[in-house]
């Protein structure tokens, strides 16, 4: 799905409008959207506070309220009245509103406190427009909001967020459990300084202009499940493990084994037709038993001395690595004799940032940098948004993909694109969580799938196994290991 940002949105709207219909039933058919949604989701409500700014954010709540009061809730209005400039579409759903007698429509000022049970916040005061921080009685009541502990829905976007950057440190921001917004993610929605406002994003299909969409250009993207069907390729019954590749995982030292061991296991589970584990022998006996599926190649005592090179294989090195120097020199060594794609991980990265060796990776390779790794391969950045930013250049630069880890992993290519990720949780932050990704994108390059493809599908389908696992388990109870059996639950609801 593509992500659009705040202007082009802005002209989206107007292509629609000008396609035939009008921006008043626009409106309407955006607010008949949410009302299902928050019909659907909260059977059991009995009142709504909903919170409208003068624009067209507002005229989306003024429509919400009359359609939920129409379908027997309570609701209650409140406005800004030191300020009535409303939008020509939002003083339309106003007057509306204001014919009805069971609807009161009180000032900002006048709202107090409130915890009662089925009672429900909307916050329809700005929306993706926004470009200044809030102050006055907006910052006021927003703050207020904020102090409630009471279900929250934002309409569009949480009042006080932009778009498509970061707001200026201090701002006040609404803290929305759910937020309803149309059509397209907002990049702000997936960032951790921005989305945490947000709660639960839900993207509402309200049919704006399909070929404007399709005609304008944007490198930033949500990884959707459309785009994975269609990047997902079922196997061929007439094939054989051949077919599906070789996938060499090259990590493990003196007590981190296990890591390597993760990403074997991940990288089998995902549909590797050969994995090779190139490990110590310290690592030999708990591989071979843990994982009796994989071939051992054995290298060094308790630090990998020597990166064999073997033909048609794909490389993914660093789980449980160690930074030995021992361990340096044999991957100096093999990146200097070795041009084809590698997936770099962990101590890999670690080792090549301290030793400023970035130019020994081969064009087109995989790296997978958490921030502080981000950090120590690129220099410092301020922000998530500067860190997204800094790793286009370097994609463009080391012609890399750059898979960034975070709670929306982002997928950066070397074209520039950005592809955000939408599944996954918190319960995999977790130690080992990394080493099954790595294990995941070897397995789907190894079987032949375009690498811009795998790290995408790759991204998607480690946190969907997470998800998964999540749901089964509980994020704080879920492990590592959890998530790689999950992985076959994922394909079965790909092959449904």
């Amino acid at each position: 799905m593509k992500i659009l940002s705040a202007r082009q949105i802005q002209a989206c709207d107007i292509a629609t409008v000008n396609a035939g219909i009008s921006s008043l039933n626009l409106m309407e058919k955006a607010a008949a959207k949410c009302v299902e949604w928050i019909e659907s989701r909260f059977k059991s409500a009995q009142k709504f506070l909903i919170f409208c700014g003068n624009g067209n954010n507002g005229g989306d709540g003024f429509a919400i309220a009359r359609m939920l009061y129409e379908k027997g809730f309570d609701v209650e209005v409140f406005i800004d009245k030191d300020h009535l400039n409303f939008s020509p579409d939002a003083e339309a759903n106003l007057k509306k509103i204001k014919q009805i007698s069971g609807i009161e429509i009180k000032d900002y000022d006048r709202f107090s406190k409130v915890n009662k049970e089925k009672t429900i916040i909307i916050d329809a005061i700005f929306g993706y427009g926004l470009n200044r921080k809030l102050t006055g009685k907006v910052k006021n009541i927003v703050e207020k909001l904020n102090e409630i502990s009471l279900p929250k829905i934002s309409v569009d976007i949480p009042t006080g967020l932009y778009a498509d950057y970061l707001t200026e440190s201090g701002s006040t921001a609404f803290i929305a459990d759910f937020t309803l917004t149309f059509q397209f993610y907002k990049r702000s929605f997936l960032h951790p300084e921005t989305g945490k406002f947000c709660g639960e994003v839900t993207v509402l299909d309200i049919d704006l202009d399909k070929d404007f969409i399709t005609n304008t250009s944007t490198d930033y993207f949500t990884i959707d499940e459309d785009l994975i069907r269609s990047i997902y390729k079922p196997r061929n019954e007439f094939s054989h493990k051949g077919t599906f590749g070789k996938s060499i995982l090259v990590g493990g030292s003196y007590g981190k084994v296990g890591a390597v061991l993760m990403a074997a296991k991940s990288a089998m589970k995902t549909g590797s037709g050969l994995t090779f584990i190139m490990a110590p022998k310290c690592g030999y006996e708990i591989l071979q038993s843990q994982v009796p599926e994989a071939m051992f190649v054995n290298s060094g005592e308790n630090y990998i001395d020597t990166i064999e090179i073997q033909e048609k294989s794909v490389y993914g090195i660093g789980p449980g690595l160690g930074k030995e120097n021992i361990t340096k020199d044999a991957l100096f060594d093999f990146l200097k004799s070795y041009s084809e794609p590698v997936v770099l991980d962990a101590d890999a990265l670690n080792i090549l940032a301290e030793n400023q060796k970035l130019d020994l990776i081969p064009k087109h390779s995989v790296i997978t940098p958490h921030p502080l790794e981000f950090e120590r391969l690129f220099g410092k950045t301020h922000n998530s948004f500067e860190r997204v930013e800094l790793a286009r250049a370097k994609a463009l630069e080391l012609n890399l993909f750059i898979i960034l880890k975070d709670h929306h992993t982002a997928v950066i290519t070397p074209e520039q694109k950005v592809f955000y990720n939408i599944t996954g949780n918190s319960g995999m932050a977790k130690g080992g969580s990394g080493d099954v990704l790595t294990g995941i994108i070897i397995s789907l390059i190894s079987q032949k799938y375009d690498i811009e493809k795998a790290c995408i599908f790759g991204v998607w389908l480690h946190g969907k196994a997470g998800d998964f696992a999540a749901a089964e388990f509980s994020k704080e109870a879920m492990l590592p290991t959890d998530l790689i059996d999950k992985i076959g639950n994922v394909y079965q609801y790909l092959n449904i």
